[in-house]
């Protein structure tokens, strides 16, 4: 329970310590975001996506699913999808993170996935990268992850 807490905060952490020259990406019904450096560009016309030089140099997406039950990943759904535990680094209350592909070469390409809980659902996003641009980069936009603050 203690580790739990631990890691929830540390993720919150540094999901709080995005550079404030960043931009923020929100998904089609601007219900969730994350944050990219201010070298990426926006994809397409329909936010929710953004590159860094072009698609297969890295890419970021985040998404909402309005009235998906934000859960963390059971067991056999765990086992089912694949990901190696040292590539499993959250299943909690408040975040789910873990890396579904690891780069085999210069010019292959690593991918992060995170899902939060929303308001109404669950935001979630996947970060694809090739290593020039780093693992570490694709991490941080991750954890910037979050629901967008709801105006009452």
């Amino acid at each position: 329970m203690v580790t739990a807490l631990m890691l929830s905060c540390s993720a919150t952490v540094l999901s709080q310590a995005v550079p404030a020259d960043w931009k923020v990406i929100r998904d089609a019904r601007s219900m969730c975001q994350i944050a990219v450096p201010p070298d990426w560009d926006v994809f397409g016309e329909v936010s929710g996506a953004a590159v860094f030089h072009d698609p297969t140099t890295a890419i970021a997406v985040v998404t909402s699913q309005p009235g998906q039950e934000y859960k963390p990943l059971t067991g056999w759904l765990l086992k089912s999808i694949g990901v190696p535990k040292e590539l499993m680094f959250e299943n909690s209350a408040t975040r789910i993170f873990y890396q579904d592909k690891v780069s085999r070469g210069a010019e292959d390409t690593s991918a992060f996935s995170s899902s939060v809980p929303a308001k109404r659902g669950t935001c979630s996003c996947r970060v694809v990268v090739v290593p020039r641009v780093g693992e570490e980069l694709a991490k941080k936009i991750v954890l910037s992850l979050s629901s967008v603050a709801e105006k009452n």
